[in-house]
């Protein structure tokens, strides 16, 4: 079955699977689980930061960071369209009492500097406190461009903000403008990486910060119950996907461009835009019931919509791009 309906359906390697079940393990409260520590070591080195923390999700990673930012009745500005607003159950309001402050995200998927600026609240009594800008990248599958990110950290600076990245997709990020994760990386107080979407882990994300942040963090991950024993057996997984998936991310792009080609050529479908492993368009079948039955019968799965995201992963090549248009063609 080839699943375009996210990269979060991944399959673990066999060597992830080796390496899982011959982790080398401890108790990761305690903070002698190797394989953990391993994994938090190797990331931060990567990056150039201090001190990263293993969590359960990139949802997780995401709340700890907003928390450990910002406290009760602060206020963090972040895009309508950003992952930790709109798809993260209000954690950092219903648990962290933290007020999001939404503006419009750009066709781009970048926020308006001076839009930010003008939402940056006053010393007054009568407002939230503006601590955080928290960004995404990518976002939608757009790439923040790297001039965007400088002028963003200097404003947070000048206005004595912080400023978080939602990298859940920071390595698609690295590979469309073919630069290391620390100079990305550098820009940000803390950011995340998630390691179970295209890097193809079954479990956990990471949130990068330095050394007193990530200890707020750890408190934190304990307080919502995040806190894991023998973790080893996921972080096994997660430092392969760091080590050993990173580079094949411009397969997927490839195929999503590929897919967007083959889209883009169709009668009844109108495309939106391919960025980076992501593809939108519209499709205008009269029966997309029947159209959905029928690439399951073919071996696809959709999240099958009229306006619809398609995503490309390790484990959709191109004969499952030409399995999806086959069935397409069929019905234009």
């Amino acid at each position: 079955m080839f699943d375009f309906r996210s990269d979060t359906v991944t399959q673990p390697t066999a060597a992830m699977r080796a390496a899982m079940a011959n982790a080398e393990v401890g108790d990761d409260v305690y903070g002698d689980d190797p394989t953990v520590n391993d994994l938090q070591a190797y990331a931060a080195d990567l990056a150039g930061f201090e001190a990263a923390l293993f969590t359960a999700s990139g949802t997780q990673a995401n709340l700890l960071a907003l928390m450990s930012h910002c406290g009760r009745g602060d206020e963090y500005i972040c895009g309508q369209e950003a992952h930790n607003y709109k798809y993260e159950a209000g954690g950092a309001a219903v648990l962290g009492s933290i007020q999001p402050q939404p503006l419009t995200n750009q066709a781009d998927g970048t926020i308006l500097l001076s839009d930010i600026e003008a939402a940056i609240k006053p010393k007054d009594i009568h407002f939230a406190q503006s601590r955080l800008i928290s960004l995404e990248n990518t976002i939608g599958g757009k790439v923040l461009p790297m001039e965007y990110l400088a002028q963003a950290q200097q404003l947070a600076f000048d206005k004595k903000l912080k400023l978080h990245l939602d990298g859940a997709r920071i390595f698609n990020a690295c590979s469309e403008l073919n630069v290391p994760l620390h100079s990305i990386a550098q820009h940000f107080d803390s950011f995340t990486i998630c390691l179970s979407k295209g890097l193809g882990a079954p479990v956990g994300s990471l949130l990068l910060g330095d050394e007193a942040f990530i200890e707020r963090a750890r408190r934190l991950r304990k307080l919502v119950g995040g806190a894991m024993r023998q973790a080893g057996v996921l972080a096994a997984a997660g430092k392969l996907a760091l080590t050993e998936q990173t580079a094949r991310l411009a397969d997927d792009h490839a195929n999503a461009a590929y897919l967007a080609q083959g889209l883009a050529q169709l009668n009844q479908v109108e495309l939106g835009y391919q960025a980076t492993n992501m593809v939108f368009a519209r499709f205008n079948h009269a029966d997309l019931a029947g159209l959905n039955q029928q690439l399951l019968e073919a071996g696809v799965k959709v999240s099958m919509a009229a306006n619809m995201r398609l995503v490309l992963h390790k484990d959709i090549d191109r004969s499952g791009v030409d399995a999806l248009l086959e069935v397409l063609r069929r019905h234009d």
